[in-house]
């Protein structure tokens, strides 16, 4: 539940008409880019002077969002990133909580940034950087808690057709188009009113869902085919490899969703996608399961990395090769002690 005790505060900053800056985490998904854009509809509504700060680019099938356009992204425009969180009243940050998922060079620029830090998150083990700290792991989507946030202030009337329908993203996004368990009676209510502020859900499925280019079609494909079943483990693993993402032309967001279909096959409960970033010099991980096994314990004890019980993420500096040996070995040594 709410706690009620920092509402108020909440509310003054919101309704105060002040410079605000909004940041979602390094490699912004749905729920990240659809609440900081969905906040900023709301701010700009209420009056305030609102900027979205990425870390780096968002995926290209986000591109249609309202406002999308005018995000500004720290990685390409460091100057005037900077400029601009130097000369904001208030730095919210959304859907992460801890400044180390904005990336090195932006991490060290906001842990030195002289400014009052409003978190809002659903994830698990917040950080203590905020002077507000709004962190409820109950939620499946940082979306739905923004929504709720509002109405607990009594401003859902500012939340137009624009907030809306980037609110309405992130919950569809994270909530893995509402079969995922956090999915509750509460997230279908608050659905129902953003369609009652007359967004265009069907349009917005089509736009996240039905439009893989073909080169994401065959990455998908190799995907599959690199795919590693452990029956006596139930667990399975997929990868793909910097030579495979060159040759299929990967853009941002093409592998979004691969994780899943490690974890859609019978008798599996733990599934783990590697993506190996030699540019970046690590082994990107995601890592899913169902019933009880938490694999953001998993992610933060061997991954540096973190999340939810059910989706967390994390990243190996190790080869390839070395990092699939380490997991199977993980695996077969330690699986059991992530079993709630």
């Amino acid at each position: 539940m709410i706690n009620e005790n920092n509402i108020e505060e909440l509310k003054d900053i919101l309704t105060s008409k002040k410079k605000i800056a909004i940041i979602p985490h390094r490699n912004p998904d749905g729920d990240a880019i659809g609440s900081t854009l969905g906040l900023y509809h709301v701010l700009k509504n209420l009056g305030s002077e609102a900027y979205v700060i990425s870390p780096n680019d968002f995926p290209h099938f986000l591109a249609w969002m309202p406002g999308s356009e005018g995000i500004v992204i720290f990685e390409n425009n460091r100057k005037e990133a900077q400029k601009l969180l130097q000369s904001v009243d208030y730095v919210f940050t959304l859907d992460f909580n801890v400044l180390l998922r904005t990336g090195d060079e932006m991490e060290y620029y906001l842990s030195n940034l002289i400014k009052p830090f409003v978190m809002i998150d659903h994830h698990q083990m917040p950080g203590d950087y905020a002077t507000l700290t709004y962190s409820y792991p109950e939620f499946g989507s940082t979306c739905e808690l923004l929504y709720t946030l509002l109405e607990k202030t009594q401003l859902t009337q500012y939340v137009d057709q624009k907030a809306a329908t980037c609110i309405y993203t992130g919950i569809v996004t994270d909530s893995g188009s509402f079969r995922f368990p956090k999915t509750t009676a509460h997230t279908h209510r608050v659905v129902a009113d953003l369609i009652d502020k007359k967004i265009e859900n069907p349009t917005i499925h089509n736009s996240l869902f039905d439009n893989s280019t073909y080169n994401r079609l065959l990455l998908l494909g190799r995907a599959l085919q690199n795919m590693v079943i452990l029956p006596e483990l139930n667990t399975s693993y997929i990868y793909l490899t910097d030579q495979e993402l060159k040759e299929y032309k990967h853009e941002k967001g093409d592998s979004e969703g691969f994780v899943n279909y490690g974890l859609s096959i019978k008798g599996i409960d733990f599934t783990a996608f590697f993506i190996e970033r030699k540019e970046e010099g690590i082994i990107k991980i995601s890592l899913r399961s169902q019933g009880n096994f938490d694999v953001n314990k998993l992610a933060r004890a061997y991954f540096e990395g973190g999340g939810h019980v059910n989706a967390a993420g994390g990243k190996s500096t190790k080869s390839l090769e070395e990092t699939i040996a380490y997991f199977k070995e993980i695996i077969s040594k330690h699986k059991n002690e992530f079993y709630d």
